[in-house]
């Protein structure tokens, strides 16, 4: 009986925070223990051996997905890198209209978004960019015409969880992706 009262319950939420690969831990030791340096102070030989890894780890994050490192952002989690992206993404439209057209300044979301997501997309409705949220059906997934008919000539982007940290759906992210790639819209997930 005491063994059973002992055991850990299982944890259900690696979607949040899971145990370190021990690979990636042996990879990180030296820079947890006698490598560490702040990056941005390359005065000091830290500084410039902790940029110096953290660049090599930017090229090869870019060469496994065809990117250019310069297009590599490291964030400290998914919430920071949600907002980076959405915020980013629409403010560098406003900055930078198209000429001739109108101005893209609509986010289209999904009602089961993160929270974070919905939080991005709140601020940038007091900001003034259109935000519009589109219902999902009772399995969780959206309708691809309902989505398709949520988009318009100003929309920017589309952010959709791909797989949802809570119910488990997984969306259509082949046919949302064409979606947007045929109307000119970023996809977001």
């Amino acid at each position: 009986m005491s063994e059973a009262r002992n055991r850990l319950p299982i944890y259900l939420d690696n979607q949040a925070s899971t145990p370190l690969d021990p690979r990636v831990l042996e990879a990180m030791m030296p820079h947890f223990t006698e490598e560490f340096g702040n990056p941005h102070s390359e005065s000091h030989v830290y500084g410039k051996n902790a940029m110096a890894a953290i660049d090599a780890a930017r090229a090869d994050v870019a060469a496994l997905i065809g990117a250019d490192p310069r297009e590599i952002v490291f964030t400290s989690g998914a919430t920071e890198a949600n907002n980076l992206a959405l915020k980013g993404a629409a403010h560098f439209a406003r900055a930078h209209p198209q000429a001739g057209r109108e101005p893209r300044d609509r986010i289209v979301m999904l009602t089961t978004e993160h929270k974070c997501v919905l939080e991005s997309a709140a601020s940038l409705g007091r900001e003034g960019f259109a935000v519009a949220s589109v219902p999902v059906g009772p399995s969780g997934l959206v309708s691809l015409d309902r989505l398709a008919d949520a988009l318009g000539e100003r929309t920017l982007l589309v952010s959709v969880m791909a797989a949802h940290n809570e119910i488990g759906v997984i969306q259509p992210l082949a046919e949302i992706g064409a979606l947007c790639r045929s109307r000119g819209v970023l996809f977001h997930l």
